[in-house]
């Protein structure tokens, strides 16, 4: 009998070691690859009837460097491209570890993308600003580091404002969003600017940072991302909507299970016209 018993706990030993390193295999060959479209609905709070249908592309969390080569940057551009979007968001941490070495190849392959109202960036955590600055100016993109711009689209002008990753007290906020009438859309790339928006009353975020968790565990989740407010997909915190995508590459390290990388298109929704 205890032979049995300690045969059975040996095969258990072995099969779950087997499952574990399959998963490992599974996550560095194959999941961290496999880029995909997501398309999804943002319900907007008093959004203009004429902006209801407003496609968006957007790209975050790219992280271009020995993991995530150049290839992988134009695929993601070209699938976003293919989807023609009326305005392309670049979401921030174009490279790793602020490495400016990598930014001017990653910038020359995104600023090719074009959409009828523009493309728009802002900075993450792992972008050296002056470099990714110079970049991105000579490829024609607008970066908004604490900025605020607008377009005007079918005769309704939307405000766009982007916030640098390390502005987070309430008053340096108030500053970039500023009091308007117009439609807002903020740019954050850490979702946790949610708070701030939604108590300045922002109908519309758009966020990264998060990678969708990297990693998320059967009947656990993306453990490692459960200090933000929106890990991934959509949200709402009282009147303000977000999207927080699941992004482009990796961090520390090249592996992801569960949460494939994704190229997004957000259809602005006036709220309750779902």
């Amino acid at each position: 009998m205890a032979v049995t018993r300690r045969s059975a706990l040996k095969a258990l030993a072995v099969s779950a070691a087997g499952a574990a390193t399959g998963a490992a295999v599974y996550g560095f060959a194959y999941e961290r690859h496999r880029l995909e479209v997501t398309r999804a609905a943002l319900p907007v709070s008093g959004l203009p009837g004429r902006l209801d249908g407003l496609r968006i592309g957007f790209l975050t969390d790219i992280h271009h460097g020995p993991f995530v080569p150049l290839e992988t940057v134009a695929r993601a551009a070209a699938m976003l491209a293919a989807e023609r979007p009326d305005l392309i968001v670049l979401g921030g941490d174009y490279v790793n570890w602020q490495d400016s070495t990598h930014i001017g190849p990653c910038a020359e392959v995104l600023g090719r993308l074009e959409a009828p109202h523009g493309v728009f960036a802002v900075l993450g955590n792992h972008d050296e600003e002056r470099a990714t600055h110079a970049a991105f100016e000579r490829q024609g993109v607008a970066l908004l580091a604490d900025e605020r711009t607008s377009r005007v689209i079918k005769g309704e002008t939307l405000e766009i404002a982007g916030l640098r990753y390390w502005t987070r007290r309430i008053k340096d906020v108030i500053a970039v969003v500023g009091e308007t009438t117009a439609p807002l859309l903020l740019l954050a790339h850490d979702p946790r600017r949610l708070i701030e928006a939604a108590k300045l009353s922002v109908p519309a975020v758009l966020s990264g940072h998060t990678h969708g968790g990297q990693v998320v565990l059967p009947l656990v989740g993306a453990v490692a991302a459960r200090k933000f407010p929106v890990v991934s997909g959509v949200g709402r915190l009282e009147n303000t909507g977000i999207f927080v995508s699941r992004g482009v590459g990796t961090i520390v390290i090249p592996y992801r299970l569960n949460c494939p990388p994704e190229v997004a298109v957000i259809t602005l929704r006036k709220r309750g016209n779902l």
